[in-house]
């Protein structure tokens, strides 16, 4: 991917937040790198992996 960036003035008079999301990223301003990390703080126990069935009752 080939990404240009052309840098010019920016001028932020007021900046009003209305809501954050879990994973969000506010930037105002000039950054050489943004590196983003996650991390799952659910314990494994309560983790559902595998098929899934049905709950009906047989008859």
């Amino acid at each position: 991917m080939d990404l240009q960036v052309i840098n010019r003035e920016l001028c932020v008079n007021t900046l009003k937040i209305d809501a954050v999301a879990s994973s969000s990223l506010l930037l105002i301003g000039d950054a050489n790198t943004i590196q983003l990390a996650s991390t799952f703080d659910t314990p494994a126990e309560s983790l559902i992996i595998g098929p899934f069935v049905p709950l009906t009752p047989k008859g």
